[in-house]
């Protein structure tokens, strides 16, 4: 059956593109035409803008686009967009925003606490890998898929530790404490290995999990999140199963691997850069002490000579 049949709300998002396009165009004020009203600031670097704008590309392909429809279909889908939206749009949102920028923002009373705690990396990790758990319990999921309001609320939360998480790995503010990359490399390897069990919990589970993505009734109401209420009462539908040939727990398992995989490969990158900008400072270290050893040498030898 087409996707065609649930209309072009549910299909584009025309809402969240308003959203995403209102978010640029603020983003534009401030780092170039209001950027003057700032005590400190820089000209917005090319790097910065394209990370924004790749970040709410991505935003709308994930979240805007067909893709969040057919994550509440195929749990395969929604684990590709929850890879994304945790993984790598937050990242893209810290290195597009200028550090002049976040700095007043981190400044803001109630928010310096906030990112006081959170960003302690031993605290960030924790928190997302218990609020990714928790999201993907059976329950607790089904729970949220069922209530547009709790949805939404717990969305965000989730989405806002995985912003800690990566905060200490990405961010770059002159006078703000920095994690030495070998500390930055322990940590992208704790983040792998502690949301490692929940993906585990998901491929192995000899049973389907998600009753929104088995029940019929249980599906058409999470099916709300994304489709007008009227759309769906006017069209006869059973279940996901009209639009995907896959059986619920291959469904499962592979959304689980995908997870892991895409998780996998945006640490990885994550990790090389991290060990290639750490072996370049070593090598540049290494041969000031070397050249200011052999400077030495030739102080004291030339002393000696007079």
């Amino acid at each position: 059956m087409p996707l065609s049949i649930f209309g072009f709300q549910a299909l584009w998002s025309p809402y969240l593109i308003g959203v995403i396009l209102f978010l640029t165009v603020v983003y534009f004020l401030v780092t170039v035409v209001w950027r003057k009203d700032f005590k400190v600031s820089e000209p917005l670097k090319k790097g910065e803008a394209t990370y924004f704008i790749l970040a709410m590309i991505l935003l709308y392909v994930i979240k805007g686009s067909p893709i969040d429809l057919m994550s509440h279909i195929m749990f395969t889908y929604h684990m590709v967009q929850m890879a994304f939206l945790l993984l790598l749009v937050p990242m893209l949102i810290i290195k597009g925003i200028p550090w002049w920028v976040w700095k007043v923002v981190i400044e803001l009373p109630v928010v310096r606490s906030i990112f006081k705690i959170f960003t302690q990396p031993v605290v960030s990790a924790f928190v997302f890998a218990m609020m990714f758990s928790l999201y993907h319990m059976p329950g607790i999921f089904d729970a949220i898929k069922l209530d547009e309001t709790f949805h939404g609320i717990f969305t965000f939360f989730l989405f806002l530790s995985a912003f800690f998480m990566n905060w200490p790995l990405v961010s770059n503010i002159p006078g703000q404490k920095q994690m030495k990359p070998l500390y930055k490399i322990a940590y992208i390897i704790a983040n792998a290995v502690l949301i490692t069990p929940a993906c585990a919990l998901i491929i192995f589970n000899p049973n389907p999990m998600y009753s929104t993505y088995t029940d019929g009734q249980a599906w058409l109401k999470a099916m709300e999140l994304c489709v007008p209420a009227a759309t769906l009462s006017s069209l006869s539908l059973s279940g996901p199963e009209l639009f995907n040939n896959m059986k619920p727990l291959e469904d499962q398992q592979l959304g689980g691997v995908l997870m892991k995989i895409i998780q996998e490969i945006i640490f990885g990158v994550v990790l090389a850069t991290v060990f290639r900008r750490w072996w370049v400072q070593e090598k540049k270290d290494d041969k000031a002490i070397t050249e200011n050893a052999l400077r030495d040498f030739q102080a004291k030898k030339q002393s000696h000579q007079h």
